[in-house]
């Protein structure tokens, strides 16, 4: 069971989700996000990251002069594609970086569900989300969830993770009833938003962790 803790911005917010075994850390490079991070920052807390754990760069609809300029300086390891993108361009930033690439779908309803599969075959890991309401500000980040029982059972042909509006309290349900083995937060473990909370961040990867225990007998 893998716990992905994004939108990072401080040197105390990484350390504290490194130690409570996050496997994943997001910085996210988005400027409407109030977790937005200058690649200035990005770099110096991604050269804090201890081998071993994934570094996760979070784009909306970035070109590739702006994809460049992250890469160039953040040693990153996965680019987290957070917009519109099409499959193709999934296909084509994939090709171009030769990173993992982790597509975001937003769900709200059954309707939404047949994009998980076209983004499958083209992505290395899929981020089942919360669709954002219409007009919202944020393609993600909003802590909404949506109806866990929509994929209840369901694989897809690459891994996946999923994402919208977990929390330390309803993860272990929402991992229960989706079969999820990786889960992502971001706005689940702050006091305000951007503010990440270092006792959420240790709850969230406790509950996490605690999924993949075998039961007591």
């Amino acid at each position: 069971m893998r716990a992905k803790i994004c939108g990072l911005s401080t040197r105390a917010s990484l350390d504290a989700a490194v130690t409570a075994g996050a496997a994943y850390l997001g910085f996210v490079f988005f400027e409407k996000s109030p977790r937005n991070v200058s690649i200035e920052q990005a770099r110096e807390l991604a050269l804090a990251v201890p081998d071993g754990l994934c570094k996760v760069a979070l784009t909306v609809n970035a070109s590739d002069a702006e994809l460049d300029a992250i890469l160039a300086e953040v040693p990153i390891d996965m680019l987290q594609l957070h917009g519109t993108e099409s499959p193709a361009r999934v296909a084509q930033v994939k090709a171009r970086y030769g990173l993992p690439v982790m597509k975001a779908v937003g769900v709200a309803d059954a309707d939404d569900l047949p994009a998980l599969n076209d983004y499958a075959k083209v992505a290395d890991q899929l981020l089942v989300d919360a669709k954002p309401p219409k007009n919202a500000a944020l393609p993600g980040g909003n802590g909404l969830a949506f109806d866990w029982r929509l994929i209840a059972g369901r694989r897809w042909a690459v891994p996946w993770m999923l994402a919208g509006g977990l929390t330390p309290e309803n993860v272990a349900q929402a991992m229960q009833m989706t079969g999820a083995q990786q889960v992502d937060v971001s706005s689940g473990v702050e006091s305000a938003p951007g503010v990440k909370d270092n006792a959420k961040i240790a709850a969230f990867c406790a509950a996490t962790a605690r999924q993949g225990e075998p039961p007591k007998i």
